[in-house]
């Protein structure tokens, strides 16, 4: 008999909402710190300075903006899973609006209170299941928060490392849902049952084709902590060198992982 086919997780919506509204505030209140030596840092982000980062992160929140200023597409025709693995195709036009808008908002803490006052009022006004047209295809508004929440861990940590001294912190639930989500991604980019990987206290999933594991002790497992997945998953950090480091422990012949990752960048 083939295996069960794995039931698709799901999020709290109210508990997303929460969330991508109070990482974006740990975003905003730091972002008022800043002064033009730090904004004018480099980032681990290509070309990007600490402006053009913090824009971006307005941007990526602005996204549910625009998606809702369009049409509702007339079905869901992709899930929240498959959303990482659309975002590489849309790189050098982000490039292109993220430095465009970084020149047109010289005050960037007064940007994201209208930001963050302007989502409130749309997160009022929409139903969590009002259809999107995104970058992966559409989506409900709900399931699309969870990008969202998803999008500002990973620039909060871009912004930590690019500023020393600096330490945002991460939402609980935020970096909870960006860590199953790019666990989830990682199991449906490789699926299967002969290696578990780890990243408590958030997700355990089973992945990479082979003997399935049933009882016991898996043959194949990998370990980390939520944000060293995050950085791997998103190519700030490569296998080799978080395996070297001890940021991951990966047993098994079945556990080394590199190869399938970044998941998304």
């Amino acid at each position: 008999m083939p295996p069960a086919k794995k039931r698709a997780r799901s999020y709290d919506p109210a508990k997303t909402r929460a969330a991508v509204l109070a990482q974006l505030g740990h975003v905003r209140e730091a972002v008022r710190g800043l002064g033009p030596e730090q904004l004018a840092r480099p980032t681990r982000l290509g070309e990007w300075a600490v402006r053009d980062l913090i824009a971006h992160i307005g941007m990526a929140v602005t996204a549910v903006h625009r998606a809702l200023d369009r049409p509702a597409p007339p079905k869901q025709d992709v899930t929240v899973v498959q959303w990482p693995f659309a975002t590489a195709a849309s790189a050098s036009a982000i490039d292109e609006f993220t430095r465009g808008l970084a020149a047109d908002q010289p005050d960037l803490g007064a940007y994201l209170a209208d930001v963050d006052a302007s989502l409130r009022a749309l997160l009022a006004e929409h139903p969590g299941g009002r259809l999107l047209e995104t970058n992966a295809g559409a989506l409900p508004l709900d399931d699309y928060l969870v990008t969202r929440a998803v999008e500002l861990v990973v620039h909060t940590d871009d912004l930590n490392a690019a500023v020393p001294g600096l330490q945002v912190p991460y939402d609980r639930q935020a970096l909870a849902a960006a860590t199953r989500l790019l666990a989830d991604a990682l199991a449906a980019k490789a699926p299967g049952g002969s290696t578990e990987v780890r990243v408590p206290p958030y997700a355990v999933v089973q992945c990479v084709e082979g003997p399935r594991h049933t009882r016991g002790t898996p043959p194949n497992v990998v370990e980390t902590d939520p944000l060293t997945w995050i950085r791997l998953a998103t190519g700030r950090v490569s296998w080799k060198d978080a395996v070297e480091e001890a940021k991951v422990s990966a047993s098994g012949e079945r556990a080394d992982i590199g190869g399938l990752l970044p998941l998304m960048s």
